[in-house]
């Protein structure tokens, strides 16, 4: 199994004692954590984009390539890339800039976003979502694998003149996962492809999340694509990370912050039903216990969704020191028994997608500036 941390940047009150941290300071522990990340051995840091509600990640090129600048093995991922309401030729631009920054080490997750706000704030109708992801992922394809495309769509301007996106990205085009919450085109889109398939795994019960990956694999399957290459991330719950040295403890001290920003939160079909810590620590993706459930369950789900990537949101409204902790233990403590329950060929020798230099980042990015890169 590889790990990932995923920040998507909510900016909030702790329910429980109304403390809240600036604009300014919230963004640098983003940094700070990534930092951390990749000191710990976590594989990927990833950085979501929303642009309504309360977040403050309406620009994750921007915090990432923040990130790029004080990282140097870390693999970085949008989560997601909200493309439905995006211009194409200016994410191809933008993340491949950033590709070239952190040397190799970008896979994009594109989305359709988990904000209905965002279609009318950009001007877009809602009902065209998944017309709308279809359409500007097929180009953003083609900006990255080929020069002077021309290009005609439903819902852009036509590249009339042979068009060459600069950035190139750093070595061939970035992977491109597939983020799925509740819908099967997600999954029918990263099928088509042959892509991997990122499933948020956060509010809803297990079986509905087992439902697209199977619908997923059986399509991926059906369309002709290698079987060795279908990779599958899983989520667990929004920020609903918390480890103690008991299961027990561990809900008596997170349970009351889970519980009132459960209840806090009412936007109708998009609400968890897991409303109370018991609940949501027996049945829900949370991971909220002593390091031997917690890694417990996450082999438990990875015999589920034979999923290789785990990723892990942490309690951004507790205090930044008690944020690292959890972050420190889980990576000496659940780590460990993961990887070896659960081996996976991703990001090693068998992955076609390990052939980008992130390995050779690293040294890369060490040297001397002054030298320069090739």
């Amino acid at each position: 199994m590889k790990f990932q941390v995923l920040d998507i940047i909510p900016h909030l009150k702790n329910p429980v004692t109304g403390r809240i941290v600036s604009t300014a300071e919230r963004l640098d522990q983003v940094l700070r954590t990534a930092q951390r990340a990749e000191e710990l051995g976590f594989d990927s840091f990833a950085v979501g984009e929303r642009h309504a509600g309360e977040f403050i990640s309406s620009s994750p090129t921007t915090v990432l390539a923040g990130i790029a600048a004080v990282t140097s093995r870390i693999r970085l991922h949008s989560g997601v890339t909200v493309l439905s309401v995006l211009d194409p030729v200016r994410v191809a631009e933008d993340y491949a800039t950033l590709d070239q920054l952190s040397r190799g080490r970008l896979e994009l997750v594109i989305g359709k976003g988990n904000e209905v706000l965002q279609y009318p704030l950009f001007g877009l109708e809602l009902a065209e979502q998944w017309d709308l992801l279809e359409e500007k992922y097929a180009l953003l394809r083609r900006l990255w694998r080929e020069e002077d495309v021309t290009w005609h769509g439903r819902f852009r301007a036509p590249l009339l003149e042979p068009t060459t996106t600069t950035p190139r990205p750093f070595a061939g085009p970035p992977r491109v996962w597939h983020g799925s919450a509740t819908s099967l085109r997600s999954a029918e889109l990263a099928a088509y492809w042959g892509d991997p398939l990122f499933t948020a795994n956060a509010i809803q019960p297990r079986e509905n999340y087992k439902r697209l990956i199977d619908h997923y694999t059986e399509a991926y399957l059906a369309a002709g694509h290698d079987p060795a290459e279908r990779y599958i991330a899983s989520g667990c719950g929004a920020g609903d990370v918390f480890l103690a040295d008991s299961t027990a403890e561990a809900k008596r001290a997170f349970g009351p912050v889970y519980e009132a920003l459960a209840a806090g939160r009412n936007v109708p079909g998009n609400n968890t039903p897991f409303r109370d810590i018991d609940h949501a620590v027996a049945e829900g993706p949370a991971l909220v216990g002593s390091p031997e459930d917690v890694a417990a369950k996450i082999l438990d789900y990875h015999a589920v969704y034979g999923h290789s990537l785990q990723s892990i949101s942490l309690p951004t409204t507790l205090p930044f020191g008690q944020q690292l902790e959890i972050l420190e233990r889980f990576a000496a403590e659940v780590i460990p028994v993961v990887r070896a329950g659960a081996p996976t060929t991703l990001w090693e020798n068998q992955d076609p997608w390990a052939a980008r230099p992130a390995g050779l980042a690293a040294v890369e990015h060490a040297g001397n500036p002054a030298e320069g890169a090739a």
